[in-house]
């Protein structure tokens, strides 16, 4: 069968980002049904059909994505950002948590401190509520501050081109160039009566958008005493055009998150290895944070489903090694997560690892990540990324994929300065690694605009097969 669309008789070209956007517009996160093509069939892409083995069809006859869009939809539209160690993040921790215990696994959330967080949020009616509207807040500035007040679109770089009185009003500057003087503008918008400043970045060069940021004051004889954040492009974009269209009042609040911790989430259960020997030990893992002012639906809310669905799907089958699903909490800010998990390993826990299989942004929607990547450290083959190609050679995506190639800056790095193998696999443009979708730690990085079913379907495949191949012994 091909991928169909409940109910229609839609083919995998049809179903597009727009499709996605329509179906999710009309309520509910289910409404974007799994892709269905079998066990057997033919996967949408592929150059041949699947050639699989009876281990690999036991996976496949288990998994569906449609539990992991649900998850997302929780993850994403319910709880929302979710930055290292504030609130938000312990929201999905102990949702992450919930949903393993329920699997039946035993779990662990290990703790570890986390510095302050100085954050905020923009809110409007007439803003798009589908975006992320939290942003950075100037440590500097006012914290733990509330206003709001009619929006305001400085007419140019010079702070002395503000009105005198400006009322109250919520001052948004788009700058021109990088190194335009913030502490200035915000102290002069302050002493002619602004009740905020939204400070941004220049637009990035495409296909990259300028994320959201944390603005910095430099400390002078006039203190910034009026809240001061930082937005990202979309955010910048959305703003602009709210204001274009007719008179527009933010509610800008900021806060200071202080005394944080952030968590890893990890459920195991035992394999069937002989009684009284060590176990060897195979592990799924993604992160489950995300950056200020992104909802995180493919950066790594896609990795944090597809973990979520292979525990459900691999619970009971009989493998000989430890099964381990892991979620990192503050991947964003340095691999923090993934490298406290593996500093509390000694060296017998670390060799009894077989491999990790690390899944970082496998579900993107855009129409050029059309190679699913092979990432490795160190750049050399392993037994985890041999078992991936080997799972993706079966189920057909021979042509798709990358060779194994040198990568870093995801949670595989934490185990491979260690010596465990270790493997990133994400969906991302053909000519490089490097290449990554507009809404890479954007505000648009939502269900809506940003996710394939196909492609997250095919990512739990693919890491499902490797990971039964590499556990069963």
């Amino acid at each position: 069968m091909t991928a169909r669309i409940a109910g229609s008789s839609r083919t995998p070209s049809d179903l597009t980002r727009r499709t996605a956007l329509a179906l999710l517009g009309a309520g509910a996160a289910g409404a974007v049904a799994a892709p269905a093509w079998g066990v057997d069939g033919r996967r949408p892409a592929t150059m041949s059909s699947p050639r699989l083995t009876p281990w690999d069809r036991q996976v496949l006859a288990k998994v569906d994505v449609g539990n992991a869009l649900d998850h997302l939809h929780h993850l994403t539209e319910r709880i929302g950002q979710r930055y290292s160690g504030t609130p938000a993040e312990g929201r999905a921790a102990r949702y992450l948590a919930g949903v393993l215990d329920d699997y039946g696994y035993d779990v662990e959330t290990p703790s570890f401190a986390v510095p302050d967080r100085y954050l905020g949020e923009i809110r409007s009616p007439a803003l798009d509520d589908t975006l992320c509207w939290g942003v950075g807040a100037a440590s500097a500035g006012a914290m733990d501050a509330q206003v709001s007040g009619p929006l305001l679109v400085a007419p140019s770089a010079d702070p002395r081109d503000l009105p005198a009185d400006l009322g109250g009003a919520v001052v948004l500057r788009a700058i021109d160039v990088a190194d335009e003087s913030l502490t200035t503008f915000a102290q002069v918008a302050q002493e002619r009566g602004a009740g905020a400043l939204i400070w941004t970045r220049i637009d990035g060069i495409a296909p990259r958008q300028s994320s959201t940021f944390v603005p910095a004051l430099v400390a002078g004889a006039t203190p910034v005493t009026i809240p001061v954040v930082g937005v990202g492009q979309v955010q910048k974009h959305a703003l602009l055009a709210s204001a274009a269209a007719g008179p527009v009042t933010l509610d800008v609040t900021t806060t200071h998150h202080r005394s944080l911790t952030s968590s890893n989430v990890i459920g195991t259960r035992r394999g069937t290895g002989m009684p009284g020997r060590v176990r060897p030990k195979v592990m799924v893992c993604a992160h489950y944070d995300s950056v200020i002012g992104a909802k995180g639906a493919n950066d790594d809310g896609s990795g944090t489903v597809l973990t979520l669905e292979l525990a459900r799907a691999l619970r009971r089958v009989p493998v000989e090694a430890d099964l381990q699903f892991a979620l990192w909490g503050s991947e964003e800010v340095g691999l923090v997560g993934s490298r406290n998990y593996v500093a509390s390993l000694d060296d017998d826990a670390r060799a009894g690892i077989r491999g990790v299989f690390n899944n970082d942004m496998v579900g993107t929607s855009w129409d050029p990540a059309e190679r699913y990547w092979v990432l490795s450290y160190d750049g050399q083959p392993n037994v985890v990324n041999a078992e991936v190609l080997a799972a993706g050679r079966r189920l057909g995506y021979d042509a798709r994929m990358s060779d194994v190639t040198q990568r870093g800056s995801s949670d595989h790095q934490s185990f491979q300065e260690v010596g465990v193998p270790s493997g990133n696999f994400t969906w991302r443009a053909a000519e490089s690694p490097a290449l990554l979708e507009p809404p890479y730690h954007s505000s648009d990085d939502t269900i809506a605009r940003n996710i394939s079913p196909e492609r997250l379907a095919v990512s739990i495949e693919i890491i499902g097969c490797a990971t039964f191949a590499l556990a069963r012994g």
